[in-house]
């Protein structure tokens, strides 16, 4: 006699629902076997765990399903990969630029009218210098005496001639947070689009990758990139205008860098070294016209950063020793007041020709170098969350990598890279009543505490850079200091009376600093009805009453001050930020209040 045939729910997939549709197939199929159904039984043991297991599974399907898709992916680096198909590049450690001054005392030439040009030390690219709090900068370019715009002013002179016998210099530089550390990695035998790991969850920056026979390999944005922009030194006749001059170089040897939160790859292509044997320097003329014997060319889209005929996505290194130097950013703080630089931990300097000059006075010189910065150095202090990295992957994929509407510019600001400063918000508008398409960009840092902070000058001048190859070319953009306002917020909370009301208290104003412990955006309006809502939903809270927002001012917060009641909303449920301001708590603690009625 046939069994019975139960069908199978795929619906039920708990715990119960699984184990009840166990019972239920045994009773049919199994009835003389199986009878005993009491949840003492070691029958029912036997489908508890068959249930559990199901359970299990289903809820690992479960998981593994949401972290298929951006939206509702929660793991850091499944974010960060679903960002990256659509375009988003996670920045990695963050970190802050500014600007340095550096001090130099030089001796008189033998007139002693101006300084001796041969003893104007270069401070090169790369010195580490430190702060009060310890943390690291690095030169990102030489810092030079011998420019013709530096402050020169008269620091001794002889006490019975009056003659000068030394001169100080002032000259300046951008620095950038971190320090320089370098690796080796040992590579064996060919691979196709090899990666190589580096484990350091501090990682910045790539800054050089050199093989064991001298081979320079180079980041691009992406392997089919094939062409770089180097500087190389100007020679002609305004050099003091433009020491460096940009040209385009073939690059056979490249790699491309993915991060996650706490590891970095490199990743190279496939090619042969036949590929090495390309010119250096590009040229259009001779390496994207492919007329192969025809009296005709095609119309072919001409790509100026791809000039190789190649398809290999350039050279795979084996049997070969990578050394890789990359930047480290290890501070917790890397946002320096003014004048919080004085420290020099290992100066690299040189001199145009020290083969026939005195020694002592290349010592004396290199010894008084003196470093401070005249303005606060600052950027981002901390690397994006989930959520934000949703937001900019997705502004990311309708961006392609070219800014032309104002939501573009926003995520073009915002992924500009870390070692240039960190952008905390922007917002970008169309300048009122103008005809030309001039977009003001409002920007913001932050500080050591992760609250608002104005932007740099040397931050604002890399964005206004960054942007320049990006934005359509009739665009001018204005990058604008946004004005921070800081606020409180006042509430009263009804009680359960079955509850201890001061720890229903002390519940509810720890929701509310959860929920605002990012400051807005900037002209991010704040929704009062979604702070009573935050209040209601707390256990013991019978009814929220009383939100108010409150302006903040005096010493520590903004010198701003904005009557909150002159932006509330005509139903009073919304304060209505200004398109240049961005609401913030600066002190959560002290600020957001709460009491019983």
């Amino acid at each position: 006699m046939a069994t019975k045939k139960v069908p199978v729910k795929y619906t039920n997939r708990e715990f119960d629902t699984i184990k009840s549709d166990l019972v239920k197939y045994a009773r049919i199929n199994y009835p003389d076997k199986y009878q005993d159904f009491s949840e003492a039984s070691f029958g029912s043991m036997v489908l508890d765990n068959v249930a559990y297991v199901g359970d299990m599974l289903s809820f690992y399907l479960d998981y593994q399903v949401n972290e298929l898709f951006l939206d509702t992916a929660t793991e850091y680096d499944n974010v960060i990969k679903l960002g990256a198909q659509l375009g988003y590049r996670y920045p990695g450690r963050p970190g802050s630029t500014g600007m340095l001054d550096a001090y130099c005392l030089v001796p008189a030439n033998s007139t002693g009218l101006g300084p001796d040009e041969n003893y104007m030390p270069i401070f090169e690219a790369g010195s580490t210098i430190s702060s009060d709090t310890g943390a690291s900068f690095v030169t990102v370019g030489d810092i030079r005496f011998d420019d013709p715009s530096n402050e020169v002013v008269v620091a001794k002179v002889n006490e019975t001639t009056g003659i000068p016998t030394h001169y100080a210099i002032k000259a300046s530089g951008e620095i950038v947070s971190g320090a320089i550390i370098g690796v080796k990695k040992k590579l064996g035998s060919y691979e196709k689009f090899k990666k190589v790991k580096i484990s350091n969850a501090d990682l910045a920056e790539i800054i050089s990758v050199i093989d064991s026979s001298g081979n320079e390999y180079y980041e691009v944005d992406y392997l089919s990139q094939n062409v770089i922009y180097k500087d190389v030194a100007n020679r002609g006749s305004d050099s003091s205008n433009a020491p460096s001059i940009l040209r385009p170089f073939v690059v056979p040897r490249r790699f491309v860098v993915e991060r996650l939160k706490n590891v970095t790859y490199l990743q190279f292509g496939y090619g042969s070294n036949s590929e090495a044997s390309t010119p250096s320097v590009a040229e259009p003329s001779e390496l994207t016209l492919k007329m192969h014997g025809r009296n005709y060319t095609t119309d072919e889209t001409f790509d100026p950063s791809n000039l190789m005929s190649t398809d290999k996505f350039g050279i795979a290194p084996h049997d070969t020793t990578l050394t890789i130097r990359y930047r480290v950013n290890s501070a917790s703080n890397v946002n320096i007041p003014t004048s919080g630089i004085k420290k020099i931990k290992n100066g690299k300097v040189k001199f145009k020709d020290s083969t026939s000059l005195s020694t002592s006075k290349m010592n004396a010189a290199r010894e008084s170098i003196e470093v401070s910065n005249a303005s606060p150095i600052n950027g981002g202090i901390r690397i994006p969350d989930v959520e934000e990295i949703k937001r900019r992957s997705m502004d990311s994929f309708a961006t392609q990598g070219r800014a032309v509407t104002k939501q573009d510019i926003e995520s073009m600001a915002y992924m500009m890279p870390l070692k240039y400063g960190g952008i905390k918000r922007c917002k970008a508008r169309r300048e009122h009543g103008s005809r030309r398409r001039n977009i003001e960009l409002y920007v913001l840092s932050e500080d050591s505490t992760g609250n608002l902070l104005k932007a740099s000058t040397a931050l604002k001048k890399n964005l206004k850079l960054w942007l320049a190859g990006r934005k359509l070319i009739n665009d001018t953009i204005d990058i604008i200091d946004a004005k921070i306002v800081n606020f409180g917020i006042e509430f009263s909370i009804v009680a359960n009376p079955n509850e201890n009301k001061y720890d229903v208290l002390n519940s509810a104003v720890n929701a509310v600093k959860n929920a605002v412990s990012e400051p807005l955006y900037i002209g991010e309006p704040l929704y009062i009805t979604d702070i009573y809502s935050i209040l209601n939903k707390v256990r013991g809270v019978v009814d929220a009453k009383n939100v108010r927002i409150v302006s903040k001012s005096g010493i520590g917060y903004s010198p701003i001050s904005i009557d909150m009641d002159n932006l509330l909303s005509v139903d009073g449920m919304t304060v209505d930020a200004p398109t240049n301001v961005a609401l913030e708590i600066k002190y959560p603690d002290s600020d957001i209040k709460g009491s019983l009625s």
